[in-house]
């Protein structure tokens, strides 16, 4: 059994004094989520709690600094969050986030870190944070800064996903289904209510429908089913994301070398 990680450097734990000198060459890590909701059984913090614990233990593996978590998101979609038809959701709109996110991350590469790592959590979050990324690219705002940005998902290998998900519907629904509510079974058991969800018939990727039947889409704002959750998943999902992080980090502009293939 692997112990997580209880504390990581933060990046405002710094003085300004003390920022150039530690920060510039450094590694940057910064989670970003959402609040929404996640079904009868999961708290709205799911889309943050997720990536902070990730960035937290890849901070402290790499000596990396670790940024605040960024807790709202773009709006919540039927076909991967439930819609805004369940109460909890918090968002912004979408040219918002990405004026925000431009902002956020040409402030955090004028400090001069080596490299900025984006962990994302909440589905919805995903091109808006590469159209951000893109602009700040073109606009010289990142200058010898590398980003490698990701949602976590991304980095689970399709054999983990065949050997332990026999009914896995995809990423987009898996909203508060097994993979999510594992992973809090896990990393805040305290804030999982214990409630077993079944739903059969999760959304296709995507496709938008106005109006939306919500009996049908959803299980009370779960796209699929929760059965087969257990900390015993959530733990093993963890620690490969992690392992996945640091390779993915470690292997020169997120790249797998040839010769490491």
């Amino acid at each position: 059994m692997r112990t997580r990680a209880t504390a990581a450097q933060r990046l405002t734990d710094l003085t300004s004094a003390q920022v150039p000198a530690r920060v510039r060459g450094a590694t940057l890590v910064w989670p970003i989520g959402g609040i929404e909701q996640h079904g009868p059984q999961l708290p709205l913090s799911v889309d943050l709690d997720i990536p902070e614990a990730l960035a937290q233990e890849t901070a402290v593996g790499s000596g990396a600094y670790l940024v605040p978590g960024q807790p709202l998101s773009a709006r919540s979609l039927p076909q991967s969050g439930g819609g805004l038809g369940h109460p909890g959701t918090v968002y912004i709109r979408g040219t918002v986030l990405v004026d925000y996110l431009r902002d956020a991350v040409g402030s955090l590469a004028a400090l001069e870190p080596a490299r900025i790592v984006v962990v994302n959590g909440h589905y919805e979050n995903e091109a808006l944070l590469f159209e951000a990324l893109d602009e700040c690219r073109a606009a010289g705002a990142l200058g010898a800064t590398e980003i490698i940005a990701f949602s976590w998902w991304s980095l689970v290998a399709e054999d983990w996903i065949a050997s332990r998900l026999p009914h896995f519907p995809g990423w987009h629904a898996e909203h508060a289904g097994v993979t999510e509510t594992s992973l809090m079974m896990y990393l805040r058991p305290d804030l999982v209510t214990g409630e077993k969800v079944e739903h059969d018939t999760p959304p296709r990727a995507g496709v938008y429908l106005h109006p939306i039947d919500e009996a049908l889409a959803s299980n009370g704002g779960a796209l699929s089913s929760s059965t087969g959750a257990t900390p015993e998943l959530g733990e093993d999902l963890f620690w490969h994301i992690v392992d996945a992080m640091g390779d993915l980090i470690g292997n020169g502009h997120g790249l797998k070398r040839p010769d490491t293939a």
